[in-house]
C-alpha cells in the first residue's frame, strides 16, 4: 500500500521525517490521500513550520521504520476526519539540531526549494477547500 508521508530536506542529507510527540513519544502520520497531507503540510507552514513536501512511500517501508526506531504510526483515512496539527510544536527538532552543529544557521531550512511544487491551480483548490471547513 502506497501511502503520503511529511519529509524536510527531501533527497538531502539532513533529511527528516514530520512526527507528533504524544507524551515520550513520536508519532509518524501516514495520509491515504495526497491532498489530506498537502493540506496538512499547509497547516504546518501556517504554524510557521519550514515547508515539508509530501511524498509517495510504501506503508510497509515506514512501519518498518517506526518499529527500528521506536516510533509509533496512524494511518489517516481518506476523508474520513480533518487533522489539525497540535498548536503547540517542539521548539527546536533533530534535524535541525543536526543542521546547527554544521551550519549554525537554522534560517537555510525554509530557504530550500521543495522538490515538487503546488501549481497555482491546486494551490486554489485547496484553498476553497479551507476555506469551505471554515
Amino acid at each position: 500500500m502506497r501511502i503520503f508521508v511529511l519529509l524536510f530536506n527531501a533527497g538531502t542529507d539532513n533529511e527528516g521525517v514530520h512526527t507528533i510527540q504524544e507524551d515520550d513519544r513520536n508519532k509518524i502520520l501516514m495520509f491515504e490521500s495526497k491532498d489530506d497531507a498537502t493540506r496538512f503540510a499547509l497547516q504546518l507552514e501556517a504554524q510557521d513550520f519550514p515547508t515539508a513536501s509530501v511524498e509517495e512511500i510504501d506503508a510497509e517501508e515506514i512501519k518498518e521504520f517506526c518499529q527500528s526506531a521506536g516510533y509509533e504510526w496512524e494511518l489517516i483515512i481518506e476523508n474520513e476526519a480533518l487533522v489539525i496539527p497540535p498548536e503547540r510544536n517542539v521548539e527546536e527538532t533533530n534535524w535541525q539540531e543536526d543542521r546547527g552543529k554544521k551550519e549554525n544557521d537554522l534560517d537555510s531550512a525554509t530557504s530550500h526549494k521543495v522538490e515538487e511544487e503546488i501549481s497555482g491551480t491546486e494551490l486554489d483548490n485547496i484553498r476553497r477547500q479551507l476555506e469551505g471547513l471554515l
